[in-house]
Parts: C-alpha cells; sequence; structure tokens
C-alpha cells in the first residue's frame, strides 16, 4: 500500500494512494480550512465504515448469510479539546431473511478482523456497532454476499463500549 499527499494550499490536500484512486482532505471552514474535502479525522471513519461494510460482506459469504441491502451509519466522538476521537458508535442495518442471531454473529466476527477497525482497538478508541435486521423489500431477491478472497475466522468482538450521546460530534 502507497499513500501521497501533496498539499494545495491552506490546509487542503490532495491524496492519492499510488492506483489511481485519489481523495482532497481539508479542514471544515469553521476550523480556518475551505471544506474542499472531508477532514482526516473523518476520513477514518469513513474508512471503518468501508471496513465494515466489506468485511460484513465477506463474512456474510463465508457463513451463507445472504443479504439484499446493508447499510452502516457511524457517528465518532472528539470532544472539546481532545486531540483525536474517543469513540465511535453506530448501526449496520441488514435487510434479510436471516435471523438476528445470524446477523449479530456476522457483525461480531467483522468487528473483531476488520483491519481498519483492528487499527482503531489498538488506538484504544472503542468501536460500538449494532446490528439492526430488517424484512426484504416486497420484490427483492436476497443475494449471496461478494466471493471472499482470504479465509476468515471468527472470533470475539471488539472492545464494546456505550453508544454515544445523541448530537455527539467527532469534531467535538
Amino acid at each position: 500500500m502507497e499513500a501521497h499527499g501533496a498539499w494545495e494550499g491552506g490546509f487542503r490536500t490532495r491524496l492519492d494512494d499510488g492506483r489511481g484512486h485519489h481523495v482532497t482532505v481539508d479542514l471544515p471552514s469553521d476550523e480556518d480550512g475551505t471544506d474542499a474535502g472531508t477532514s482526516s479525522l473523518e476520513l477514518m471513519v469513513l474508512s471503518l465504515a468501508g471496513c465494515i461494510t466489506t468485511i460484513f460482506g465477506l463474512v456474510a459469504q463465508r457463513r451463507k448469510l445472504r443479504f439484499v441491502d446493508m447499510r452502516v451509519a457511524l457517528r465518532a466522538e472528539r470532544p472539546k479539546g481532545a486531540p483525536t476521537i474517543q469513540r465511535v458508535a453506530g448501526t449496520l442495518e441488514v435487510r434479510t431473511e436471516a435471523s438476528s442471531e445470524e446477523v449479530e454473529t456476522t457483525l461480531r466476527v467483522t468487528l473483531r478482523i476488520c483491519p481498519v477497525g483492528v487499527l482503531f482497538e489498538q488506538a484504544h478508541v472503542p468501536v460500538q456497532v449494532v446490528a439492526r435486521v430488517l424484512a426484504p423489500s416486497l420484490g427483492s431477491a436476497v443475494r449471496e454476499a461478494a466471493p471472499s478472497p482470504a479465509d476468515l475466522v471468527a472470533s470475539e468482538p471488539i472492545n464494546s463500549q456505550p453508544a454515544l450521546r445523541p448530537g455527539a460530534h467527532p469534531r467535538g
């Protein structure tokens, strides 16, 4: 993996992964940026969301858990004056005919092995995600998750903490 950053002025940087994908990071206008892109801390939380959905899909495929749709919503808390995120909480909604227990087990495995989640855990930033199972919409076919490129193993969930209070914001 590679990461390259090119400063574009102010607090704006264009990032490139060396494979042709790029993203701009910047501070919001209320923090003297131009809000030309997500902040670096927000990018971390976005990465966690992407990792959760990707790994959930891989684990679901291995467990033969079929689903129609999946969405994750995360909220990161960074108290005023704190140097970084203190905790992350959220919900994973899955449209499936599978039982709540099957979805919760798949989510526990996902949270344990999600590489970005592991980084949060090693940084002592607790992540709590709860599963919400929704019935498939009428007329929608339940599909298999994408094929898994690697073997995955089940284990205990990562550190679980209470959810954030409503209205908490990742930048404090």
